[in-house]
């Protein structure tokens, strides 16, 4: 049995290290990974795999959204007051992230510029935020400026959020007009990621572009996959599925 536990052991450290090795992680985790299997594999797992991981940030939304819904200025507030006490860039970030939330895409913008004057000018998550910020304020140029944001993030992480940044490239490219791009792009986050997300805001995008045929054929497929879903799937997705089908449908 001991040899058993040691073998499962390594197996989980190789799994860790072909992950670290894909994504262009530091070559000293393959030394702790393989020095200390075990412990290794769970520093790695905490430290480097599930913050970059679809399940948590799953999980992170769901919690989110549960307090917005309580009180939706909880965290305005709390970010306001944290920027307030201590101006730090990650309160900045804090204070652009809150700002998203509570519908005041010009304010975060904003914000998000401002904290990449900082230490934190090369974070994926700022440049992730203001791109997102860029589109929900809208104007001639947020796709463009959406776009630079997002090369920037690439050139600094290049695994960072596959999947929503691969749709939130299509989004930004529809806003600066290019529209064939936008469907390439689109294809290609359903082809490599074919997360719930992507399709919706697909159908979506198909709608908008006058294509009814191909919304309403995104869609059906769309409800055939959520028959399989269990309730926590249909749950965390209820809302893009409401967009998909008010899309597919009117």
């Amino acid at each position: 049995m001991p040899f058993v536990g040691l073998g499962l052991h390594i197996l989980i450290a190789l799994f860790f290290a072909v992950h670290a090795m894909r994504h262009g992680k530091q070559m000293y985790w393959l030394i702790i990974l393989f020095s200390f299997p075990l412990l290794g594999s769970i520093v790695y797992f905490v430290v480097e795999y599930l913050p970059a991981s679809r399940m948590q940030r799953t999980a992170g939304k769901v919690a989110s959204a549960a307090i917005d819904l309580i009180d939706p200025e909880r965290e305005y507030r709390a970010a306001t007051q944290a920027y307030d006490l201590a101006p730090t860039a990650q309160n900045k970030l804090r204070l652009a992230k809150a700002a998203l939330g509570k519908g005041q895409a010009a304010d975060a913008v904003g914000h998000y510029r401002d904290a990449l004057k900082g230490p934190l000018a090369s974070d994926p998550e700022l440049q992730f935020g203001l791109a997102s910020a860029l589109l929900a304020a809208g104007g001639a140029a947020s796709g463009r400026e959406a776009l630079q944001a997002l090369q920037a993030l690439r050139a600094s992480r290049d695994d960072y959020r596959r999947d929503e940044v691969a749709v939130l490239t299509a989004r930004a490219l529809t806003a600066d007009g290019r529209h064939a791009e936008a469907r390439e792009a689109f294809e290609a986050a359903l082809s490599q990621h074919n997360t719930v997300e992507a399709r919706a805001r697909y159908i979506a995008w198909l709608a908008e572009q006058g294509d009814a045929a191909g919304a309403q054929r995104q869609w059906s497929e769309l409800q055939q996959a959520a028959r399989h879903w269990n309730s926590h799937a249909r749950s965390v997705n209820r809302e893009w599925m409401r967009l998909a089908g008010d899309a597919a449908q009117g």
